[in-house]
């Protein structure tokens, strides 16, 4: 395989499941033992023409 390189294309995102819009992924923590692990996972749909459209929150405030 020296000359021979395997060319790959992107890798594979997520999508919306609605629309099939690319979305963005986000990172949610799970628990498991005790501990917690990053889980990556599809993100709202940015689409304003979609069904599951989410508007990106402008600014968050900290809870007090």
């Amino acid at each position: 395989m020296g000359r021979n390189k395997h060319r790959t294309g992107p890798q594979a995102g997520h999508v919306c499941p609605v629309c099939r819009h690319p979305v963005e992924t986000v990172i949610k923590r799970h628990r498991l033992f005790g501990i917690f692990v990053p889980v990556w996972g599809p993100g709202p749909c940015q689409n304003p023409d979609c069904a599951a459209y989410e508007a990106a929150p402008e600014h968050r405030t900290p809870r007090s």
